[in-house]
């Protein structure tokens, strides 16, 4: 048996999504809308319900196309909060929607939300070495830069925690332990990423 991170044997969902997904960097606009608004959606609840209604979510939101979601109004809230395949959650809907709204503000500002985002990592992926899950810290200095930004220009459920999730989610940084087999091939994979964006973020 390979060795993973703990989190990552908890639940054949997790082994997927932990063997697969996790920490590979992302780039493309719609899949980063899509885990921004899904981390978002996790808060208060374990991440494992959120993949297990992952589907659902990209069928009631357009598969995550930010320029539909950016339309919603008063009925597709409503059908949204009828809608048992998501979380019913009012805020984290209306959020959804205005953040869809801050997405193609920032695309038409900085010509993607991928330029915007990555250049908190100056556009390559932080490679960490943690030896063990307790090492991994809930938000860093780039987080909270993150946060700050994204809540100034309207984004919600967007705090610094949520933030450091959403990076590690798309490879913005390999928190996978040292002695996940996962921490080798990722960091392999960054290494293949050319620094696109390199910017720094304005503060």
């Amino acid at each position: 048996m390979q060795n993973r991170c703990g989190w990552g044997n908890s639940d054949p969902r997790y082994v997927v999504y932990h063997d697969e997904e996790w920490g590979v960097p992302v780039h493309d606009d719609r899949r980063l809308f899509e885990m921004l608004i899904l981390e978002g959606a996790q808060a208060g609840l374990s991440w494992l319900t959120i993949l297990k209604k992952r589907e659902n979510y990209r069928q009631a939101f357009d598969g995550f196309d930010p320029v539909k979601v950016a339309t919603y109004g008063p009925r597709e809230v409503q059908r949204l909060l009828d809608d048992p395949g998501i979380v019913r959650n009012r805020l984290k809907i209306a959020a959804a929607i205005q953040n869809a709204r801050g997405v193609l503000a920032l695309q038409q500002q900085h010509g993607s939300l991928a330029a915007f985002l990555w250049r908190y990592v100056d556009g390559t992926p932080r490679q960490n070495g943690r030896q063990a899950l307790a090492e991994v810290p809930a938000r860093t200095e780039q987080s909270d830069a993150m946060s700050k930004d994204l809540k100034q220009l309207g984004f919600n459920f967007v705090g610094s925690t949520i933030c450091y999730a959403f990076m590690q989610a798309v490879g913005m940084v390999n928190d996978h332990v040292v002695d996940c087999f996962r921490h080798a091939e990722v960091k392999t994979l960054a290494q293949q990423v050319k620094s696109c964006y390199p910017d720094k973020p304005r503060r």
